[in-house]
Parts: structure tokens; C-alpha cells; sequence
């Protein structure tokens, strides 16, 4: 199999260079096989520490797309029904130390490669929340120094979050994960910086944003993710309809063995 990957690679990569295109970034070794019935002790997807390896363990295929591509359940629409229910594992080693998006980049290859994955992208008007500065301005902290290997936002305890080195990108995708609908970056804010944010995780709601003027529903205690972003980080998310990119999936396969 990995001699088919690697010949696959060596012409994408032949056609590039033919074309003036750069050849898509591809892991070295690639390993998918179907999950175990009984969940493990983790059981999500991440990129390795050493930035060479990456790995899923009982992942649906669906899921994996919203990882790599940055997309809410929301933004995603088509595809066989399997894509939700059958789950995955996935063991991925890049030949050399790469970047926690140029993984991504990888991974999303992995997914046309091994799951014969083809989508294609419309632009939508749809409700959307827009994230601005709010009229005290940014009350987060510019950090200056190089991007680390890490994930920029983790859990620091129960009800609060961690950000080191986020960008406004960043920030909008993990919040459109909480909100399920999509965020437009309208800050300005262009560098990364550092924060801690504390809120009430009750969950929106399925269905995306509210209809404009219509207040999401409040949790039990402490503040919304609403009031949090505004006082805390000096943010604020407002309800607009604006041009969404969603991704209409074409074709996806079960992958072979390995």
C-alpha cells in the first residue's frame, strides 16, 4: 500500500511541477483501519508532540473533515450516512517535523487519498455570527514570540479556557465548534496573543445562530460565552447574515486495507 501511496505522491508531485502547482503535503506512512466496537481510553484526534506524527482512535469520518478543514457540522453537508456512524482509527507519520496546519494539510490529503474523499465549496448567505471589537478595544495580550508546537487553546480547568499564541482564525473556528454556525472575523486583529476565558459552557443549540434579536438562551450560572468574549477579552459576537463557505461533499469511500 505504502508503494501505491508513495507513486501516487511522485506524480502529483511530477503534475505540479509541470503545471507551475506545488505537489499537496502527504504524510510518509499512512495507517486506517475501521475502529473497535468498545470506545478506548482516548478516543478523539490530534497531532503527535515532535510534530511528525498524528493520530484518530474512534473517529467518524465526518468528524475528521470538521477537524482538518475548520468547518462546523453546519457547513457540511452530503455524504453517504457512514460518514457519521462507523468510526476509525488512524495512525499518520510525516517524513520530517512539520507545523500543527501543515499536518492538517497532510491529513486532508490522507482523506483523498484513503477515503477517495471529493467535495466541493459554495458560498452561502446565511446567519452568521460576526466577532468585532468591542468599544473598550482588545483586552487580550499581544504575544510576539514564535508559534509553538502546541495546541493554542486548552482546558485549565473546569469552565475555563487557556489561549497562548491564538490568532483571530483560530479563535473564530473554536468558537464556531461551541456555537455550531459559523464565525466571520471582522476584529482587524492580525497578531496572536494570550488570554484566559471563563464562562458557562452550556451548549447554544443545534441549529446555529438565532434569527437576529433574538437572545440565545442563558445557562444556570456564571456569564454566557456572549458576555465572557466581551468582558474578558474585550470581544463582542454579533448576529448577521453574511457569506458562508459550506463544503458539499460529492464522493467519499470506505477505505481499503492497509
Amino acid at each position: 500500500m505504502r508503494s501505491v501511496v508513495v507513486a501516487t505522491i511522485l506524480a502529483a508531485a511530477w503534475l505540479g511541477a509541470q503545471s507551475g502547482e506545488r505537489a499537496p503535503l502527504a504524510f510518509e506512512v499512512t495507517s486506517v483501519k475501521p475502529s473497535s466496537p468498545t470506545p478506548p481510553a482516548f478516543a478523539g484526534m490530534r497531532p503527535m508532540p515532535g510534530g511528525q506524527r498524528y493520530v484518530a482512535a474512534w473517529v467518524p469520518l465526518r468528524l475528521m473533515i470538521r477537524l482538518v478543514y475548520r468547518i462546523t457540522d453546519s457547513q457540511l453537508i452530503g455524504g453517504p450516512a457512514w460518514l457519521d456512524t462507523e468510526r476509525w482509527d488512524v495512525e499518520a507519520k510525516a517524513e520530517k517535523p512539520a507545523t500543527v496546519d501543515q499536518l492538517h494539510r497532510m491529513f486532508q490529503t490522507l482523506l483523498a487519498d484513503r477515503f477517495a474523499l471529493k467535495f466541493h465549496r459554495e458560498t452561502r448567505t446565511l446567519p452568521a455570527y460576526a466577532l468585532i471589537v468591542d468599544k473598550g478595544g482588545s483586552r487580550m495580550t499581544v504575544n510576539p514570540g514564535p508559534e509553538p508546537f502546541d495546541v493554542p487553546l486548552k482546558p485549565a480547568g473546569i469552565g475555563k479556557l487557556l489561549g497562548v499564541h491564538v490568532t483571530m482564525e483560530h479563535l473564530c473556528w473554536f468558537l464556531s465548534q461551541q456555537l455550531n454556525g459559523a464565525v466571520i472575523d471582522k476584529t482587524g486583529l492580525d497578531r496572536s496573543y494570550d488570554f484566559t476565558l471563563a464562562w458557562a459552557q452550556e451548549p447554544i443549540g443545534p441549529q446555529g445562530p438565532p434569527p437576529p434579536g433574538m437572545e440565545p438562551p442563558q445557562p444556570l450560572d456564571g456569564p454566557t460565552l456572549f458576555t465572557a468574549l466581551k468582558e474578558q477579552l474585550g470581544l463582542r459576537l454579533e448576529v448577521q447574515k453574511g457569506p458562508v463557505e459550506v463544503f458539499v461533499i460529492d464522493h467519499a469511500e470506505r477505505p481499503k486495507a492497509n
